[in-house]
């Protein structure tokens, strides 16, 4: 069975203290969590947070990183620099990154590869505009941007990969995709990975929903069959709203097949 994967992603939030007070209060609340964890403080806390999740259940996490090993990239991180402070997994693709700073698929793939190749796991996120969604034309944008993140990714590799599927529209604006139209793309995304490293990959592979996901929300959504779990995002910033997130259990009948 596929195991659910609830990520924290703390975006620009959070000094070196209240990170640290947040990373301690969700290790002492999930301990005993049956789930997958991760949370992805600001690069100004990742050393702060490390030695608190260290030998925990959660993951440390970083919200992206540079395309280039090192060199001249004045304000960039590199992954060795994460990797240096105990980062586990990168979050990619983002689309704040894609529709804010305009990254674009090539400049994702060569990110997700580098971070592969350094032995990180990837949160690779995609997702369609609600101008897209309206011209019907979710499912071939996240094909795309699904297509050309894993470009070059080995059928070994994608074993560290995890999709999150965040329609654009529904990420800080208190919408939110009905579990049936989330389920929909979580499992036409499904098929486009069977088709690139076969059926038992596409069984196999994570993918998670983001999107306004909150307490009163994520058991819906995590009910359906091919959601495996979420990227949170203003709800991972207090344990109040992220715990009973991370605690739920979906209802799918056995949890997900592989």
């Amino acid at each position: 069975m596929r195991n659910y994967y609830i990520a924290g992603n703390w975006k620009m939030h959070k000094t070196r203290a209240e990170a640290a007070a947040l990373a301690s209060a969700l290790v002492t609340q999930l301990k005993d969590g049956k789930h997958q964890y991760l949370v992805a403080p600001s690069f100004t806390s990742l050393e702060t947070v490390a030695p608190l999740v260290k030998g925990s259940n959660i993951r440390l996490g970083a919200q992206n990183m540079a395309a280039e090993e090192q060199g001249a990239h004045t304000g960039e991180i590199s992954v060795l620099q994460l990797k240096d402070l105990g980062v586990q997994a990168v979050i990619l693709g983002h689309s704040e990154r894609r529709h804010t700073y305009h990254e674009d698929d090539a400049l994702i793939n060569k990110k997700v590869k580098l971070a592969l190749q350094h032995g990180l796991e990837v949160i690779l996120c995609v997702g369609e505009l609600l101008s897209e969604r309206e011209a019907g034309k979710a499912q071939e944008v996240c094909e795309t941007q699904t297509v050309k993140g894993l470009a070059g990714v080995s059928a070994a590799d994608l074993a560290r990969v995890t999709i999150a599927y965040e329609p654009v529209w529904a990420i800080g604006t208190g919408k939110t995709a009905t579990p049936e139209d989330a389920d929909a793309i979580h499992a036409y995304i499904r098929q486009v990975v069977a088709r690139l490293y076969g059926a038992d990959k596409a069984q196999q592979i994570l993918i998670q929903y983001g999107g306004s996901v909150k307490p009163d929300n994520a058991a819906q959504l995590m009910a359906k069959e091919n959601i495996d779990g979420a990227l949170v995002g203003g709800a991972a910033l207090n344990p109040e709203t992220f715990v009973p997130i991370a605690n739920t259990c979906g209802g799918r009948s056995g949890g997900g097949v592989l």
